[in-house]
Parts: structure tokens; C-alpha cells; sequence
């Protein structure tokens, strides 16, 4: 279990946008055989949350959303390699396609989700933000993915998560991905107006959420 103090240095970091230090702190954690997803699951992630809340109420901006989610993967990326180099990720269990989508630029959320991904045993192909539909469908085509998750951070490009929807189904693809959206803005409402599969209320929920619907 991590010291308390630790932890809230930890958040105090990725609310800085203290990327260096953020990467510090997890190589210290790792290399002192700490629990790194208590790490993130403790402090990086609440910290991503009042990032958000921060933006929304207008004392961050989008740059800063940025800075935060490059600081949030430069610990994932720390994170997915210790799991990986002690044996922690499991057998492949399914493939899933990750992206943010078009007009989209922010990672909130969506790195931890890539990481919890691995470590629970997927495959993930992370396509980034600012992702066109075309594109997504293609890599989902292209790895034979099981799920495609979209998420959208602002109320005006949630609409592509229906783009996405209506595309799969134009090309005769609906009935071969799952999809999962999620979001500070999306709800469960929304995931079914839309015709989604499921919706996503954090990383750990779209881990169970995914492992649900593979096992149905």
C-alpha cells in the first residue's frame, strides 16, 4: 500500500503539469516495488478528473488538457512496461481499437483506459486523438478488432460517436465490433439513443463492461 503522502504528491504533480516529475515519481514506485496501479488508480486518475473539472469551469484550458494527459501517458507508458516485465498482463483476450475522436485533441481518460486495457489481458491499438471514422474502421477492419471505443471530452464532437455508428452500419460492419463510447459529457442515455453497445463511466468500468460482452 502507498504512503498517503505519496499519493498526494502524486496528484499534485499531474495537476502542475509536472510531466518530468510524474515520470520520476512512477520509476522510483516501480523500481522500489510499489503497486503501480495503485498509483494510478489512487492518484493519477482522480488527478486527470479534476483536471477535467478544472477546464470545465473555465481555469484550464485546452493546452494544459494536453500537457496533463502527455504527463498521465508518460506514466502509462511506465506502468504498461513494469506489468508486462513481471509477467502481471495476462493471455490475449480480445483486440480492441481505442480513439478519440474527430476535432477531439484531448487524452483525458483515455490513456489510463489504453493501460488498464493491457494490463487486464487486450490487445489495444491505441489510434490517438483527433481521429477521423474512416480512419477508426479501418484499423478495427484492419486488426480484426473485437471492440471500438470512441471517446469525446466535448459536447460538439460527440456527435461523431452517431457518425460512427451510421458509417458501420452503411458498410455492413454494425454486427462485427461491439462498440463502447465514454466521456465527460456522454451518459448511459446517450450510448443507447445512439445504438452503441455499451457506455463507459471511467477505465475500470470499460474494462468490465468489454469482458461482459466478449463472454455473452
Amino acid at each position: 500500500m502507498l504512503d498517503p503522502q505519496v499519493i498526494e504528491d502524486a496528484k499534485k504533480m499531474l495537476i502542475a503539469l509536472d510531466k518530468a516529475g510524474v515520470a520520476e515519481l512512477t520509476e522510483k514506485i516501480i523500481a522500489d516495488g510499489g503497486n503501480s496501479l495503485e498509483l494510478m488508480d489512487k492518484a493519477f486518475i482522480p488527478a486527470l478528473n479534476d483536471v477535467g473539472k478544472l477546464f470545465s469551469r473555465g481555469k484550464m484550458f485546452l493546452p494544459e488538457l494536453v500537457q496533463a494527459a502527455e504527463a498521465m501517458k508518460a506514466a502509462t507508458d511506465l506502468v504498461d512496461k513494469a506489468l508486462i516485465g513481471t509477467g502481471e498482463v495476462k493471455g490475449e483476450i480480445g483486440t480492441v481499437v481505442v480513439a478519440t475522436v474527430k476535432g477531439d485533441v484531448h487524452d483525458i481518460g483515455k490513456c489510463i483506459v489504453v493501460s488498464l486495457f493491457k494490463a487486464n489481458g487486450f490487445t489495444v491499438h491505441d489510434l490517438g486523438r483527433d481521429v477521423a471514422v474512416d480512419t477508426i474502421i479501418e484499423a478495427a477492419v484492419k486488426v480484426d478488432a473485437d471492440v471500438i471505443g470512441t471517446s469525446a471530452l466535448l459536447t460538439t464532437t460527440m456527435t461523431q460517436q452517431i457518425t460512427l455508428e451510421e458509417a458501420l452500419r452503411s458498410a455492413g460492419l454494425r454486427d462485427r465490433f461491439k462498440t463502447m463510447v465514454g466521456g465527460a459529457p456522454v451518459t448511459p442515455r446517450w450510448a443507447a439513443r445512439i445504438g452503441a453497445d455499451a457506455y463507459a463511466a471511467d477505465a475500470q468500468d470499460g474494462v468490465n463492461k468489454v469482458k461482459e460482452m466478449l463472454a455473452a
